[in-house]
């Protein structure tokens, strides 16, 4: 590739596999981060954005300056506002009220129409879904349901599972992630347990999310709320496979943002609540699993989307 002939989206992807060697110094397995929030738009959430769009074209179901809709925590909003910019297209993403100002902040920079919705059930059809769908027909926008579309899935089984057993040398012991739509799980999932039977695919589901009773109802039937944001829900997203999973960690916030500052601050990575959430899963993983490899855990998106937190601010207090 002619590099001065590539847009931004030819970088997306290819995200490097760091070692964390003090977090994990005890631990029987070696435990890699891979590192999504070093994407351009600075989250995992960039690959999916892509994907989506570029079958949409393909299918010729995006005509030009058309506009794109999309229910978003925030971090898939940032990435199809990059593929909006190259693209020529617009963006309205509907946010549930709980995300963080920088996020909105973020997505209102990049010239994101943005529409607030009420922390709502998904039953309810003020849930941020639902708004998008509603959105989507009266206005005659593309919706790029996220939570329902398959190029979701098929990027990461096509392009972050192989990244990884490359990474690791064709070796994997486990794969740890939550499921915010479920794409990532799922698509990883797939991929690495077709060419390794032994693999462990992990969910880590924040204390107050139902997903990890539904996926293994062995576990607590709570749902409530919880402050880490993007992961977690009460239902199935209709992409997830929760078949591909093999055990579920429970993690609440306390745990996820302790682990948040031990991450910048013990191993130089600027990550977000979820990648505390998926390391203090990793580590009891590392600790409690038989695995024939290292552990590979999702860290997947910036802390630049948390500055005006509480948990973040309270960083500097200590």
């Amino acid at each position: 590739m002619n590099r001065h002939s590539s847009t931004i989206l030819n970088h997306i992807g290819h995200t490097p596999l760091v070692l964390l060697k003090r977090l994990a110094v005890n631990a029987t397995v070696p435990i890699f981060g891979k590192c999504e929030y070093l994407n351009p738009g600075g989250s995992v959430k960039d690959r999916i954005a892509l994907a989506i769009v570029d079958d949409a074209e393909q299918r010729g179901l995006l005509r030009p300056g058309a506009t794109l809709i999309e229910a978003t925590a925030g971090n898939t909003g940032v990435g199809l506002a990059l593929v909006a910019a190259v693209r020529g297209y617009s963006l309205v993403c509907v946010m549930p009220e709980k995300m963080s100002q920088d996020k909105r902040g973020a997505l209102a920079a990049l010239g994101a129409g943005i529409v607030m919705a009420p922390n709502a059930p998904p039953q309810d059809p003020n849930n941020f879904q639902n708004m998008a769908r509603r959105l989507a027909t009266e206005n005659g926008w593309f919706l790029t349901d996220q939570f329902a579309n398959p190029a979701n899935v098929r990027v990461h089984e096509l392009t972050t599972g192989p990244e990884i057993l490359e990474q690791c040398g064709g070796r994997v012991g486990a794969f740890v992630a939550g499921v915010g739509t479920g794409g990532t799980i799922t698509g990883v999932g797939r991929y690495l347990k077709r060419l390794l039977p032994t693999v462990k695919i992990v969910l880590a589901d924040p204390i107050g999310s139902r997903l990890a009773h539904l996926v293994s109802p062995e576990q607590p039937d709570v749902d409530s709320s919880y402050q880490v944001e993007g992961i977690g829900g009460s239902a199935i997203p209709a992409i997830f496979d929760p078949s591909v999973v093999d055990a579920v960690v429970r993690v609440s916030d306390e745990e996820s943002f302790a682990m948040v500052r031990r991450l910048l601050r013990e191993e130089g990575l600027l990550v977000g609540g979820t990648s505390g959430t998926a390391v203090v899963a990793a580590l009891g993983v590392a600790e409690n699993l038989q695995l024939k490899g290292p552990v590979v855990v999702m860290l997947a998106d910036s802390w630049d989307r948390y500055y005006t937190k509480p948990w973040m601010r309270g960083f500097a207090e200590t």
